[in-house]
């Protein structure tokens, strides 16, 4: 694609994201970068929340593993329902009642001040991780269609990405957030939904012919029911109720758009009609993945196999065809929606991250509204440089396994949250609060340990339920270290 091309669609976007930062930026205060000043409406949040869950990885990988996996993502998704519905019913009340800015402020007044730090260290660890392998993706694809044909280093390819985001989120922060959102979802529907419609038309399928060409393709098999499988339905369903509680309900990320809502119940109604929209979205990105490999095998397309007759790179699938098969079109619709993928979880991660360290790390309470909104931009400037800083560091290693097991690591961190959580609020019991942080960095050493041993022993695959596993190590770990009176 011609790189003029690409730059023109990229200012034109960043254009619109700074003009919608312009309005909603006016007469911002500390609290509105947090909160929004708690006025947002619930179904703009709801709305705007999709392309903040869909990440730019999500964009790409969802179509392209379809297939190998058929459409057995969309048994995760079920359970994302169920864990919904508990962060609404459970989760939310309590953050409202408390009033959280930081939603690990809770466990401070629960279980103790270390706990509380504890919490946020390991968001900050996982969300600085994984904000920044979704950003090394959108920085990739923007080196490979821009900055290379000018011979320009990818460093600056990522400066200029990270530049872009703080440009429009540092004055007005979740406030700004929750209306771009909007715009970027928008965006990365559309593009899907152009695309499916190009790739119809290059087929001669017409709308009927679209949902009769997914419904009897090998690959819209939704429920698998071999045990030992790892996308077995019951492993899938519990995994994405466990996944949705504990990588949204406890991520700060994820809540600190539904407490903008002005009430409870409007942060209820937000989180059950962006449930309704996940699965419909979700769908349309495994049709989109059934179109793909109906394209590839009607124009003779190759795609690199293994020996057990898997698809090799599956992430290359969807970019490979929107930039290079299906015209000029596809190609700049890919665009937006990769950008708008990668900015919407990117924007709304650089907020989280600067919310929760300055809100659980430092104390501001005797400073100025002028001190405060300093503090708070060094702590923003700061972790735009370290999400920099680990997107060069992905790029050094050059290796996706080895990149995919740092992410897996961090995935590992959500199992001793969603172990803290449940301890609050399952039981009574004070704790030994300076015994939590060993408590925490063992518990995914032993489930870690464990996994390879099962896997070992018996060819079992545990897949994400692993993380349930490794909640439930913290949540013991946490009873052998309780104060022997409850709390009254």
């Amino acid at each position: 694609m011609n790189p003029l091309i690409v730059l023109l669609v990229f200012l034109v976007y960043f254009g619109i994201l700074m003009f919608i930062s312009h309005f909603t930026s006016k007469n911002a205060d500390v609290e509105t970068y947090f909160t929004g000043n708690r006025k947002s409406p619930w179904y703009v949040v709801a709305f705007g929340m999709i392309g903040a869950s869909l990440s730019g990885i999500t964009f790409i990988s969802v179509p392209g593993e379809v297939g190998n996996t058929n459409f057995y993502y969309f048994q995760l998704v079920l359970g994302y329902l169920v864990g919904y519905l508990l962060i609404a019913l459970v989760l939310l009340p309590l953050y409202y009642r408390l009033k959280l800015v930081s939603i690990y402020s809770y466990l401070g007044s629960r279980l103790g001040k270390i706990s509380h730090k504890t919490g946020a260290s390991i968001f900050l660890l996982s969300q600085s991780i994984g904000a920044s392998l979704r950003l090394f993706v959108v920085a990739t694809v923007l080196h490979f269609t821009f900055f290379s044909h000018y011979n320009i280093p990818f460093i600056i390819t990522v400066i200029v990405t990270i530049l872009m985001i703080w440009a429009y989120t540092y004055k007005a922060g979740i406030k700004t957030i929750v209306w771009t959102d909007i715009f970027q979802t928008s965006m990365m529907l559309l593009s899907v939904i152009v695309i499916i419609i190009l790739i119809a038309k290059n087929l001669h399928l017409s709308i009927g012919g679209v949902i009769n060409t997914i419904q009897h393709s090998k690959y819209s098999n939704i429920f698998n029911w071999d045990w030992n499988y790892e996308k077995n339905f019951y492993k899938q369903f519990i995994t994405g109720i466990v996944v949705a509680i504990a990588m949204n309900g406890l991520d700060q990320n994820e809540m600190q758009k539904s407490l903008t809502c002005p009430t409870l119940k409007e942060a209820q109604k937000n989180i059950y009609l962006y449930s309704i929209i996940l699965v419909i979205t979700n769908l349309i990105f495994l049709s989109l993945g059934v179109l793909l490999y109906v394209f590839i095998q009607q124009k003779g397309i190759d795609i690199p196999i293994d020996q057990a007759g898997h698809f090799l790179e599956t992430d290359t699938i969807f970019p490979r065809l929107a930039l290079n098969n299906l015209g000029i079109t596809a190609g700049v619709v890919f665009l937006l929606g990769i950008a708008a993928a990668a900015f919407s979880s990117a924007d709304s991660a650089l907020t989280a991250l600067t919310t929760s360290f300055y809100t659980d790390f430092l104390n501001t309470e005797n400073k100025s509204d002028g001190e405060k909104k300093k503090i708070r931009i060094k702590v923003n400037i700061a972790f735009s440089v370290l999400l920099i800083l680990i997107i060069l560091i992905f790029k050094a290693i050059n290796n996706d396994s080895v990149i995919n097991m740092v992410f897996q690591i961090a995935g590992y961190t959500y199992g001793p949250l969603l172990g803290l959580y449940a301890f609050g609020l399952l039981t009574k019991y004070d704790i030994k609060d300076k015994f939590v942080p060993f408590i925490v960095i063992l518990s995914p050493i032993l489930s870690w340990i464990l996994n390879v041993l099962i896997i070992k022993w018996t060819g079992f695959h545990i897949g994400y339920v692993l993380l349930l596993i490794n909640a439930m190590i913290t949540f013991f770990g946490l009873w052998l270290i309780r104060k022997k009176s409850e709390l009254q």
